[in-house]
Order: C-alpha cells, then sequence, then structure tokens
C-alpha cells in the first residue's frame, strides 16, 4: 500500500525514534550477564527449603511465593517444560507480561540474571541461577488444538486447559490468564525468521532458579512446547522446590544487567513503599 508523504514522515520518526531507544537499551549493558550455572552446583541449604514437590509430566501446581523467596524448578529427566503464570498476589489485575520482559531488555533470551516484568513496569521474578538459557517467551504454552495437532487424539493434557484449572484454585478466571513464559523450551529464531525447536539443548538434571521481587500467585503447567518434537507424548516429572533467599543487593547481578533493569526494580521498590 502507497503511504502518503505526511504517514512516510511519520513512520520514519518513529523507526528513528526505536532505533535510538534500541541503541540506548543495548548500549548501556550495565554488567555482563553472569556465566550459565553448572549443572548440579548452586546446592540449596536445607534449613532454607520451605516445601518440595514433584509436578508429573502432563499436571501443573499453583502455589503462593513471598518476596524474597525462590523457586527452583528441576527438571529432572530432561524431558520437559514448564509453563509459567503469575500475579500480583496484592492486586491480580498486575501479571507477568512477557512480551514487555522481552521488549524492556531488547532480548528474547530468557537467562541466567534476566528479569521478568508486569505489565505495569515492575520486576516480579529475577532468574538468579539457570543451566540451559533455554526459555521461550515468545509462543506460550500448548492448547488442545496444538496438543491435537502434535499428538493425535487422547487424554493429553495441555498448558491452557492446566492453567484455567489452576487459576480457579487460586481465586482467579480465565479472563485473568494472559501468555506465559515457557522454562526448558529451546526455541530459537532461525532462517527465514521462522521459529526452531532446538534438539538436545535440554539435559537431565537442569534447573533454574527464580526470585520473588514481590508477593505472587505462581502457576506451573508441566505439559510439552507447542513445538516440541518428542513423540510419543511422554513429558517427565519436574521437581518444584520452594525456599528463602537473600533479597536482592545493590550491586546484584539481575538488578545491574542493564538501565531498564534498575528502573524496573526502582519500580517494584516505589510500589512496596505505598
Amino acid at each position: 500500500m502507497d503511504l502518503s508523504p505526511d504517514a512516510r514522515a511519520a513512520m520514519d520518526a518513529h523507526r528513528s525514534r526505536y532505533e535510538a531507544l534500541k541503541a540506548a537499551g543495548t548500549g548501556d549493558v550495565g554488567h555482563a550477564l553472569p556465566e550459565p550455572t553448572v549443572r548440579g552446583g548452586a546446592s540449596l541449604d536445607p534449613e532454607a527449603i520451605v516445601s518440595s514437590k514433584t509436578v508429573p509430566g502432563g499436571w501443573y501446581t499453583c502455589l503462593r511465593l513471598r518476596r524474597g523467596e525462590g523457586l527452583r524448578l528441576v527438571n529432572t529427566t530432561g524431558a520437559s517444560a514448564v509453563s509459567l503464570f503469575a500475579w500480583n498476589a496484592a492486586d491480580t489485575s498486575e501479571r507477568l507480561n512477557h512480551a514487555d520482559s522481552v521488549k524492556i531488555q531488547w532480548s528474547v533470551t530468557l537467562r541466567k540474571g534476566r528479569v521478568l516484568f508486569s505489565d505495569m513496569g515492575r520486576v516480579i521474578l529475577s532468574i538468579v541461577e539457570d543451566t540451559s538459557g533455554a526459555h521461550d517467551a515468545l509462543l506460550g504454552g500448548s492448547t488442545a488444538a496444538s496438543t491435537l495437532a502434535a499428538f493425535g487424539p487422547g487424554p493429553f493434557r495441555n498448558a491452557r486447559d492446566n492453567a484455567v484449572q489452576g487459576a480457579l484454585k487460586l481465586g482467579l478466571s480465565k479472563r485473568d490468564i494472559g501468555p506465559c513464559v515457557t522454562l526448558f523450551a529451546p526455541v530459537h529464531v532461525g532462517e527465514n525468521e521462522r521459529f526452531v525447536w532446538r534438539e538436545g539443548v535440554r539435559k537431565p538434571g537442569d534447573f533454574v532458579d527464580l526470585r520473588a521481587e514481590i508477593d505472587l500467585l505462581v502457576l506451573l503447567s508441566n505439559t510439552p512446547h507447542p513445538l516440541d518434537t518428542a513423540r510419543p507424548y511422554a513429558p517427565g516429572p519436574v521437581d518444584v522446590v520452594r525456599f528463602r533467599m537473600p533479597a536482592a543487593a545493590i550491586d546484584d547481578p539481575c538488578r545491574t544487567a542493564s538501565a531498564e533493569a534498575r528502573r524496573g526494580f526502582e519500580n517494584t521498590a516505589a510500589a512496596l513503599a505505598v
């Protein structure tokens, strides 16, 4: 479609502004992101563990996570993906925003040192340990339709239906369910800007530690990612460990990774101070 001179000028102005913001965001890198966690490292103090459970393949769990608590998810067999939904426990209209988590940090890669933002521009979760960096913030979780297309008819659970059931247990409804991020999902943007599943990236014993920066309601669905090529339907169990951990220090790698992360933490602190 041909654009008028005014429309073309406006589009060029928006593009220039976008490029300037991107250059500023990627140029002010703060501190380099830390190296991935060594598999088998970062052991937990047994005295710090609040609770621990195993979520079987295909199932889900929901929990309340207090500010300053950690959540360790362990991909015990290397055959699982975990779709994560989160809400502000004090005001559930504020929830995890996967798009802002990507846009604000100028990166689709979620790994150790990155954070997850809410739709209010606040940091709600920090990735403090991570062995794989193989997480998807673009495609979301599985649905009944995607699961049927991948595995055929059967009693196969999916992330969307699990989210609906979990939301009800948290006192929420379908209207409260937004997009999710999926942990242990090695999605890559390949040639022709098509999404590609990277085989062999997930390993048994991979884990990720998330630190809650506010009180949260969290829902986790242990169901195959829509692009997972494994057949038949056989997601493995995931261990979910809730534990106490220190609050983010001023020089915390998640806080200092970028100017955007620093502002997100400042927004979170301001909201908590009210």
